[in-house]
């Protein structure tokens, strides 16, 4: 038996990201072609494909073989067939569909919640909606003579999503008494460039301000529809005489020109973006913005240090870029604009409300969107896939992956992200569980991470655990914690051991690997100290924030404990009794 290993948490590395969700699955669609489909005298097939650029192909692979599928399935559909057979038929596609659109995370925990029927909200609804945007291709070329078949199919995947939708379900409150008025104007003059939208502007309780549905909205309909010639991109840097003088500065990129410029535009009483920036807040309170109780306030926590590194890049960035810009060109970068307070407001509007667009021509660009960013983030969102111009209409488009009722905020995701992410750079802690919330951890154990030789083998890199309520089996050699990190800390305690059994070495190891997992986490409760509920009403928005975020961390701490110390009682059972026999 090796030595025991040593593991502490891993403090959050520092992301940059924007609101993209665009599914390769979307793609699939688009290169849909008669190979996805086969017809037969009886009837029809749809293939599903894990494709070998997927980044986690070896491991979703495995999980498919264990589920009795190979990474290309063939699906047989029967012209004859009744609607509760399609429906069956439909259930073998999300079985594989799921495994196929499943992230890291989600692979990671790979746990199918059988009593809810999916991995996840957003892996359910991009599951149903790829395979839907199949079947809609396949029946708008109307290229097949089994059409009755594939319409048989479309009508059950979309009663799947209802249903779903009515499963998961959100009511919000809408505070009828903030009256909106610049946000109704710049819809205005939205709609009078062509913008055309189903949603109204409205504040909506606990979330501000959002976008509620004018109308029930289905499967598919469009909410939102943003022409190009609104979105503020790279090319307004490009037509400005700013370009002239960022585009000879070496490394400087697209993303910052545009911040730069926006820093400026601003303030320009006849830009045609006016009704835009009159919209936006003249503080954002995200974690950029903590004040010194806030970051008191977050010791021993893992957004602590995500937001010191965040600022500390933003600083040194600005540092790189003033006050020499507005020394050598003043007219164009005038330093009552470029302050390092209005540097950050700037950072905050672009992590907060930017997005990545592809373009009609296929480049990725960095936009804001105006009236778009006020679709809020959800867990369980209404908009799954956005991301890309449509070159027919030269517009983005927002279409619902479910449906959403008149009265209804309409939701998108911004991405996979964690709250402590989501605090940092968006200034709101999700409403429900965030399966994302995860604590990173290494382990320093002076071997290999992969052991191939061995069934038990899973070949992860990193590894994580998360909030224990979320899994539903804490029976012996599962407790509610991640399998891998389990199989792996059991494999450096013995290579030889290739499966888990209720023999006396096997259990005793489970103790140890318990105990470990136990005295780390006791260790990081200690540093998170006692729970502080502030001062109530008169607690800043920004320490209240905190104060919500460390009790999450302690909550989730706690359920590793608790775990852990249930886990010690399965297993120091099965042992006497094991012992005793012996």
């Amino acid at each position: 038996m090796s030595s025991k290993p040593k593991f502490y948490v891993k403090l959050g590395q520092l992301t940059f990201e924007y609101h993209l969700n665009l599914s390769s699955s979307m793609a699939d669609v688009e290169a849909c072609s008669s190979r996805d489909s086969l017809e037969n005298g009886d009837g029809c097939s749809l293939v599903l494909e894990l494709t070998e650029d997927d980044l986690l192909f070896h491991k979703k692979k495995k999980l498919l073989n264990d589920k009795g599928f190979g990474v290309k399935e063939q699906i047989h559909l029967q012209s004859s067939m009744c609607p509760d057979s399609i429906s069956n038929r439909l259930e073998t596609m999300l079985r594989i569909g799921r495994i196929i659109h499943l992230d890291e995370v989600e692979l990671y925990f790979g746990e199918f919640d059988t009593q809810m029927g999916f991995y996840s909200p957003k892996n359910e609804l991009e599951t149903l909606n790829s395979i839907l945007a199949r079947v809609n291709t396949l029946l708008s070329r109307q290229m097949h003579k089994k059409m009755n078949v594939w319409q048989g199919l479309q009508a059950a995947i979309i009663l799947k999503i209802q249903e779903f939708g009515n499963q998961i379900k959100e009511v919000a409150r809408i505070d009828k008494n903030y009256t909106c008025e610049k946000e109704k104007c710049l819809v205005q003059w939205g709609e009078s460039n062509g913008v055309k939208t189903k949603l109204e502007i409205a504040y909506v309780g606990g979330a501000g301000r959002g976008a509620v549905a004018m109308e029930d909205l289905r499967v598919g309909d469009i909410a939102l529809e943003i022409p190009v010639s609104i979105i503020l991109s790279e090319d307004l840097v490009h037509k400005s005489d700013m370009y002239n003088v960022l585009g000879k500065i070496e490394g400087m990129s697209s993303e910052t020109m545009l911040l730069l410029w926006s820093m400026k535009e601003k303030h320009n009483c006849g830009s045609k973006f006016k009704n835009y920036f009159d919209c936006l807040p003249k503080e954002f309170h995200t974690g950029l913005s903590f004040g010194v109780d806030a970051i008191m306030a977050l010791e021993g926590t893992l957004l602590l240090e995500e937001i010191m590194q965040a600022k500390e890049h933003l600083r040194t960035q600005y540092d790189e870029l003033f006050p020499r810009l507005c020394n050598d060109y003043p007219d164009i970068f005038p330093p009552k604009f470029y302050t390092w307070e209005q540097f950050l407001w700037a950072c905050e509007l672009f992590y907060s409300n930017s997005m990545k667009i592809i373009f009609a021509d296929g480049k990725l660009r960095t936009c804001l969107i105006p009236i778009a960013g006020f679709l809020n983030h959800s867990l369980n969102p209404h908009i799954v896939h956005y991301g890309r111009v449509d070159s027919a209409t030269n517009s983005l488009k927002f279409p619902l992956s479910r449906p959403c009722n008149i009265g209804e905020q309409c939701c998108l995701s911004y991405g996979n992200f964690s709250t402590s992410h989501l605090i940092t750079f968006y200034g709101f802690s999700p409403q429900g569980d965030n399966r994302y919330d995860v604590i990173p951890i290494d382990i320093d154990v002076g071997q290999a991470d992969c052991f191939e030789d061995c069934p038990m083998s899973n070949c992860w890199t990193t590894h994580m655990v998360r909030g224990t309520w979320l899994s539903k089996n804490h029976n012996i050699f599962y407790y509610g914690l991640p399998s891998p990190l389990l199989d792996y800390l059991r494999r450096v305690r013995n290579p030889m051991q290739c499966e888990k059994t209720l023999q006396q070495p096997d259990l005793e190891i489970e103790l140890e690997v318990l105990e470990d997992l136990q005295s780390t986490f006791s260790n990081m409760m200690e540093i998170l100290g006692d729970t502080d509920f502030g001062d109530g009403e008169n607690t800043s928005w920004d320490v209240k924030l905190a104060l919500e975020f460390k009790d999450l961390q302690r909550r989730i701490i706690s359920s590793i404990l608790t775990s852990c110390s249930a886990g010690r009682s399965l297993v120091e059972s099965e042992l006497s009794r094991v012992m005793s026999k012996d």
